[in-house]
């Protein structure tokens, strides 16, 4: 009886891995449109790879007639021991496909670093993403792998997109993939990128079939990876899999990463990390201080007095306040978010402006609306109580976001590299870039880098600041004099310096206008 059950699950697991190997092969011969497959170091991608693998593998050498780029997406700040593990097994795929002589080219694509994550925080000021705002997925993985795909598209006309996507992973994939899908064709629809089509190879695999396959000691990994290490990792990190994403239409039904083994160390989209949690409670004691950064990260993220009070085109908003009796007493309530914890404060503790004086009351209290001097501030619009909404960090809660990013760097003892860099040298360049345009004319990332680190980095000549501190003094006496707003003051020499030298200023009126029209200079 034992026998036969054994039998049978052999037959199944070996019909549906045969069945996708020999689909993989037909449509691979069908024409020359190049592959591109998507491996994010998860069991989904890595069985997608490998049936590509064995099935290329099995074919006669004349009929290898197009290329097969594997890519993986690093945005710079994924899980330390996850980009090791993907780093080593695309080194791994590439060297035996080449001693096999198989096309296969592997890649990893990386956002530019003036689109990174720190750049969009530390240096734009983003807010750190959350469930509402989930800036980062487009900017970090889907934009990167896009620009891949789209070069190939411009060198061969179309590609296409081999994914490692499963119609029982859940509902919604399932609907969105059923969406995509042409009644009698194997190959799904782009839903973003034209020319580009999408081929699910294991897209009726279960479960069970995908480690059936993965931990069959029969048929191991051909480049000679461990999958019950895969295993154990999914098991260390209680986590799933954060895919690579091509597809802005199936990025929601693709899930949050920060509840998976393969998502970024920094995902504050969820309340809690279970990957870091999960590696750390197995043994890797060197990535709380990372678990740390994290939480910390998403506590700061809606504190007011680390957010400017308008959006980063200077644009303001106001947000409504509940005002409820308590004991007959009047109490504002804040509920809860993510993090924060439900606050409920007394009406009469806040400074309670008419909307209609706004304008006159920061003017006459000197107060700047990019730093936290209105924490205390109500705004009452007839039978309405609101709040000004909030936009990016300010400035110093950039510098204090860097400057502790810096020491969780220097004093991390990653366990193979002594010097573990969380924040790239180029990305430092571009925060500063973006400092200087802004705010900062006492260029502090250099200063701030040489406090923590105990050295300096090669900066770049030109990316000076315009003037000393004895200079920016007397600027600020002038603007409090005269009444110009210092920071549109400086908005507009930074205007000025970008366009300086070329010959034709293409968009400087233009940039002028968007500075001088900012919504908090004419609330």
């Amino acid at each position: 009886m034992l026998n036969n059950i054994i039998s049978n699950m052999i037959k199944k697991e070996n019909s549906i891995v045969q069945s996708a190997k020999q689909l993989i092969k037909e449509v691979y011969l069908e024409d020359p449109r190049p592959w591109v497959v998507g491996y994010s170091g998860g069991k989904d991608s890595t069985v997608v790879v490998q049936l590509v693998f064995e099935a290329l593998s099995e074919l006669p050498k004349e009929k290898l007639h197009k290329k097969v780029y594997v890519i993986s997406s690093d945005t710079l700040v994924e899980t330390p021991l996850i980009i090791s593990s993907i780093n080593s097994t695309l080194r791994r795929v590439q060297n035996h496909a080449l001693k096999l002589g198989l096309p296969i080219e592997t890649h990893k694509v990386k956002p530019d670093f003036e689109k990174s994550f720190w750049a969009n925080i530390i240096g734009k000021g983003y807010p750190s993403p959350n469930q509402k705002l989930r800036w980062c997925t487009d900017r970090l993985k889907i934009a990167p792998a896009n620009q891949f795909i789209k070069d190939k598209v411009s060198s061969f006309g179309e590609v296409i997109m081999v994914l490692g996507v499963r119609d029982d992973e859940s509902t919604t994939r399932g609907n969105v993939m059923k969406s995509h899908t042409v009644e009698g064709k194997v190959l799904m629809r782009h839903s973003t990128l034209s020319n580009a089509y999408v081929f699910a190879p294991i897209r009726n695999f279960t479960l069970e079939d995908v480690w059936d396959y993965l931990l069959d000691d029969e048929s191991p990994s051909p480049w000679g990876d461990d999958n019950h290490a895969l295993n154990k990792l999914y098991q260390d990190s209680s986590g799933g899999e954060c895919p690579l994403v091509v597809d802005k239409s199936i990025k929601e039904s693709a899930g949050s990463c920060g509840n998976s083994r393969f998502g970024c160390w920094t995902c504050t989209v969820v309340t809690k990390d279970k990957a870091l949690n999960g590696f750390i409670d197995n043994g890797e004691d060197w990535m709380l201080p990372l678990l740390e950064f994290r939480n910390w990260l998403a506590d700061i993220r809606d504190i007011r007095k680390y957010r400017q009070k308008y959006r980063m085109d200077g644009q303001v908003y106001f947000l409504d306040i509940q005002v409820e009796k308590i004991d007959g007493e009047d109490y504002i309530i804040i509920p809860k978010k993510a993090n924060r914890k439900e606050e409920i404060i007394k009406l009469d503790s806040f400074n309670i402006i008419n909307k209609s004086d706004l304008k006159d009351y920061l003017i006459k209290n000197n107060i700047d609306l990019s730093r936290d001097e209105d924490d205390n501030l109500l705004i009452k619009d007839g039978e309405r109580y609101q709040r000004l909404g909030l936009g990016p960090f300010t400035m110093a809660a950039r510098e204090m976001i860097l400057r502790k990013l810096l020491k969780v760097q220097r004093d991390l003892k990653h366990p193979s590299e002594e010097h573990y860099e969380l924040i790239r040298d180029e990305e430092l360049k571009v925060i500063r870039r973006y400092w200087l345009e802004n705010d900062d004319f006492e260029d502090r990332v250099p200063k701030i880098f040489r406090d923590v680190m105990g050295y300096d980095l090669d900066w770049e000549y030109d990316d000076r600041p315009l003037f000393d501190k004895e200079q920016l003094t007397d600027l600020e006496l002038i603007c409090d004099e005269m009444k110009v707003d210092m920071k549109l003051l400086k908005k507009l020499i930074s205007i000025e310096k970008k366009s300086n030298g070329l010959k034709i200023r293409r968009g400087l009126s233009h940039d002028i206008e968007k500075a001088l029209k900012q919504d908090y200079l004419h609330i």
